[in-house]
């Protein structure tokens, strides 16, 4: 019982898999480190150094999806369709601009029109941000949806 659960801990975060649910999993792993940074950066910049709070929203995201990048490339995803670093960057980053402006979307709607505090506007704009990036890197970058 302790080896067959020790197998599965060692598949689920050691192992290289490329199959989905692992790196979904891993990916939430990845994503909530990589949150905890962007959230708190959107936090410091707002209250301490004074920026808009769409503007620290950018600023704390891209740190956050610098994170992302090079968490994902050493433990999620195994396969890569471009051997060129930069390029994959510049994929990745792209993916993640689209995920900016849904952030900045979600974050001025529920801040500005349903007059939430843009912290908590901005744990809605993270749920539907975090699977648009998982799936689109996974399908678009780094592999495909078949296992």
């Amino acid at each position: 019982m302790m080896k067959k659960t020790g197998e599965k801990i060692e598949q689920l975060f050691l192992k290289q898999s490329d199959k989905t649910h692992i790196q979904l999993l891993r990916y939430t792993f990845v994503g909530a480190f990589a949150f905890s940074i962007d959230y708190g950066l959107l936090y410091i910049f707002t209250e301490f150094a004074n920026f808009h709070y769409l503007l620290s929203a950018a600023f704390s995201f891209s740190c956050g999806l610098i994170v992302n990048y090079f968490l994902s490339i050493l433990w999620i995803f195994t396969t890569h369709k471009f051997i060129n670093k930069r390029l994959e960057f510049l994929f990745f980053a792209m993916i993640g601009i689209i995920g900016l402006g849904m952030n900045e979307i979600f974050i001025w709607f529920f801040t500005e029109k349903i007059s939430f505090h843009y912290m908590i506007s901005k744990l809605f704009s993270t749920f539907f941000v975090y699977l648009w990036n998982f799936f689109a890197r996974k399908y678009l970058l780094f592999g495909s949806f078949t296992k």
